[in-house]
């Protein structure tokens, strides 16, 4: 398959999930165990399309790097094991790690809690000619802080700052956030790792079946289960809210690990696709000093 060719396909791939606009979205339209044409048995046509997916990924980032005028944000939100640590893995196994960062947002310290709730994400943004990624963001302030409103209390903002409209002003700041950092070349593409209550459940047993998966179990995984239709409800309207053409949602189903990392893969490799990357071109005056390297070093 060339690559004219692979493109098309990932554009195939990943139409059905992406949302641009979310005046009409709904979470509960997009089923966690899609695998479009792909039978769910056949796994080895998809790992050959993540291989090549990755060797192609590759490629456009030394081609991102090179030209140094585009950068790339890649956030990740999902429930407790979705898939999220995985994907990021597989997914970016082949790309240089002097272009890539990332960062995994844990809760906020006392003095993050003393900035705005934007500030410790935007101290992490990539450079331009790097991929950045974010694992969790500034979007667990749209959805475990508005699952738990109490979390607001520690955020010490002023008393009539904190109003019944405050998760619609939050919404509008980050779609202004994200249209400034596409106006000035950072492309943000957000991927919501759609995984069921079920298989959430499978998961969260093997985790405690096997040994060496103890220590990715936290008794605090059950605790936000409990919440999981508040957790649904919060996704919905967080998606609803701040999809947009310049920062689209990915609703990738995560059931199925192996199409999971194949969908992620196809919306990257669209999307630096679609930035016409290129090599910086050799002014003459710099090919001019290139040949005269090249002569000094033939006659040594």
């Amino acid at each position: 398959m060339d690559k004219k060719d692979f493109v098309e396909r990932a554009r195939s791939i990943v139409k059905p999930f992406r949302v641009q606009n979310g005046d009409r979205f709904h979470l509960k339209d997009y089923d966690p165990g899609e695998t479009l044409s792909l039978d769910p048995a056949d796994k080895s046509r998809a790992k050959e399309a993540l291989a090549l997916g990755v060797e192609m990924l590759a490629h456009y980032q030394d081609l991102l790097y090179a030209q140094d005028r585009w950068g790339l944000l890649l956030i990740f939100q999902a429930m407790d094991a979705a898939g999220k640590d995985g994907t990021i893995k597989h997914v970016m196994s082949g790309v240089n790690p002097q272009g890539c960062q990332v960062t995994s947002f844990k809760a906020p310290s006392s003095v993050e809690l003393d900035h705005d709730f934007l500030w410790r994400s935007n101290n992490a943004l990539p450079e331009r000619g790097r991929i950045g990624i974010f694992n969790r963001s500034y979007y667990e302030e749209t959805l475990v802080v508005r699952v738990h409103p109490e979390m607001l209390a520690r955020q010490t903002l002023p008393p009539d700052r904190l109003t019944k409209d405050i998760w619609k002003e939050r919404f509008r700041d980050i779609r202004n956030y994200e249209e400034y950092l596409s106006n000035n070349g950072i492309i943000v593409r957000k991927f919501f790792l759609n995984v069921s209550k079920k298989e959430q459940r499978k998961r969260f047993l093997a985790r405690l079946d096997r040994p060496e998966k103890n220590w990715k179990f936290s008794a605090n995984d059950i605790k936000e289960r409990a919440f999981w239709d508040d957790y649904m409800e919060a996704y919905t309207e967080t998606i609803r809210h701040t999809s947009s053409c310049h920062a689209p949602w990915y609703v990738v189903p995560a059931d199925n690990k192996w199409f999971t990392r194949m969908a992620v893969a196809a919306a990257i490799i669209e999307t630096l696709d679609s930035l016409h990357l290129h090599y910086p071109e050799v002014s003459q005056q710099a090919r001019a000093q290139l040949d005269a390297a090249r002569a000094v070093l033939e006659k040594e």
